[in-house]
Order: C-alpha cells, then sequence, then structure tokens
C-alpha cells in the first residue's frame, strides 16, 4: 500500500483484506470521527455512542468480504451505522415496554443483558412468560408478588403467614431459580 492518506475505495478494502494493518488504521483514521459525530447527533449517552461505533465498526470488517464497491465505503459504513442505532433504541424501547408493564422485574433480568443481543419485545415477553409458567407454583408467585405486584418482603410474609426470614429465603432460592430458567431457554 502507498504511504498517502488518500487512497481509493476499491484498493483501501483490498488492503484491508490482505491484512494490512496501516490500510486498517487509515481507514479507522479516516471514518471514525465522522462516524463518532454521526453517532453523537442521534444517541446522547456518550458510553453508548462509543459502543455503537465499535459495534459498527466490528460489523463492518465482518461484512467487508460482502462489499463489492456498490456504493462508496463512507455510505457502506453509515448504512451500518444506521442499523446499529435502531438496534440500540429498539433495545432501549423493549426495557421501557416491558418492564413498565412489569416495573420491578427489571432488577433480576437486567444483569442478564449485555449489548450484544438484540431482543425483540415480543421474544422477551414470552420468554419471561415461558419461565414463570415453569416456576414451582410457590416460586412463581413470589415472583409474581415482588416483581409484578411490587410487594416489599414484610408485605410478602404477611400475606403467605410466613416470618420475614422465611419470606427472604424463599424469595432468594425463587429468584435463583428464576434467573436459572432464564438462561437456559
Amino acid at each position: 500500500m502507498t504511504n498517502t492518506s488518500y487512497i481509493d475505495d476499491q484498493s483501501l478494502i483490498s488492503s484491508v483484506l490482505a491484512r494490512d494493518r496501516r490500510a486498517l488504521l487509515l481507514l479507522y483514521r479516516r471514518f471514525t470521527p465522522k462516524l463518532k459525530k454521526h453517532i453523537q447527533n442521534k444517541v446522547a449517552c456518550v458510553a453508548d455512542c462509543d459502543e455503537i461505533l465499535q459495534d459498527t465498526l466490528y460489523a463492518f470488517l465482518e461484512s467487508l468480504r460482502d462489499f463489492h464497491g456498490q456504493s462508496s465505503i463512507q455510505t457502506f459504513l453509515y448504512a451500518i451505522c444506521s442499523h446499529k442505532i435502531i438496534d440500540y433504541y429498539r433495545r432501549k424501547k423493549l426495557k421501557q415496554i416491558v418492564f413498565s408493564r412489569m416495573p420491578n422485574l427489571e432488577a433480576l433480568v437486567s444483569p442478564m443483558f449485555n449489548p450484544e443481543q438484540e431482543l425483540d419485545t415480543v421474544v422477551l415477553k414470552e420468554k419471561i412468560h415461558m419461565v414463570l409458567a415453569q416456576l414451582v407454583p410457590g416460586y412463581r408467585r413470589l415472583i409474581v408478588l415482588k416483581y409484578m405486584d411490587d410487594l416489599s418482603v414484610r408485605e410478602i410474609a404477611k400475606k403467605l403467614a410466613v416470618s420475614i426470614k422465611s419470606a427472604e429465603s424463599q424469595l432468594f432460592r425463587a429468584r435463583k431459580a428464576f434467573i436459572q430458567l432464564f438462561i437456559s431457554i
């Protein structure tokens, strides 16, 4: 590869595919600032912007072999970036929809989310309902009382006519069972 700061798209792609580190560095230097600014105009959280940028660049490199030069690299990158931004808002909306209907369930499920997962609202709701259906009835009742009915441990203990310690212990086991089922499905 030549040592110039400008190289045409096809030569740049060929060099990157040939594992030329300088070409990859040039690609990053050329497009990262523009992409970052584009993302920052769409997403307020800086950490989320950086994550979307990294996801975009990674997806670009994964799909680079499919790039046939029918558009510019910039257009190709922006298309991928737009999809990553849409995925970001889709995940954000998903959490709002699901957890607005089941407000405190987020505390139980949120540690299991990771940024790479693209979750669909319907799929997540079905999964939660499947997990609840598979739980032992006593555990299901505890999860519903705590995370859907928003009762405190004291209120649950009173409702079940058990001690607070017993309610805490049962709720701990119910959460653990819920998480194990959620992960395994």
